[in-house]
C-alpha cells in the first residue's frame, strides 16, 4: 500500500511568513516579533507540537473505541524542554496526557504504550527517512 501525505510551503517576502497548503487547508507559519517575525501564525515548532498532540489524542481515541473503553475527553499537552548538559543543549518533548473519565492502571499502561505508536511520534523518533533535493 502506498500513501502520500503532502504539504506545499511557500515563504513569502514578508519577514518569515510562510503559507502552507495541504489538501484543502491553508495554514500560516511565522515567528514571534522577538525573533524577527510578525507573529501571524504558530512557529514551525508549535505546529510540530500540535501535530504530535493531535496525533496522540486521535490514536488513543481510536484504540479506546476499539477496546470499548469510554475515556471521555482526551487532553494532550505537549511542550519542548531544553536543558544544558555537558554535551550541549538537550531537547526533550514532554506529553502530559489526561482523560476525562477514570481509567484503570492496566488501561493507563496500555494507553501509554499506544501513545508512542502514533505516526507523528514514530516520525519524530527517527523512524522516517527524510530525502531533500533542490530543484
Amino acid at each position: 500500500m502506498s500513501k502520500t501525505n503532502k504539504a506545499e510551503v511557500v515563504l513569502t517576502n514578508k519577514n518569515y511568513v510562510a503559507e502552507s497548503k495541504t489538501r484543502n487547508h491553508f495554514l500560516v507559519i511565522d515567528e514571534p516579533v522577538a525573533s524577527g517575525g510578525d507573529d501571524n501564525g504558530p512557529t514551525p515548532v508549535e505546529y510540530l507540537l500540535t501535530a504530535l498532540g493531535g496525533c496522540v489524542s486521535i490514536t488513543l481515541r481510536m484504540y479506546a473505541e476499539r477496546k470499548g473503553w469510554d475515556v471521555g475527553k482526551i487532553t494532550v499537552n505537549v511542550s519542548q524542554k531544553e536543558e544544558l548538559t555537558s554535551e550541549g543543549v538537550k531537547k526533550t518533548l514532554v506529553e502530559d496526557i489526561s482523560f476525562e473519565n477514570e481509567i484503570t492502571e492496566e488501561q493507563r499502561k496500555r494507553l501509554l504504550i499506544i501513545a508512542g505508536k502514533c505516526p507523528v511520534a514514530k516520525m519524530i523518533k527517527g523512524e522516517t527517512e527524510i530525502v531533500s533535493s533542490i530543484q
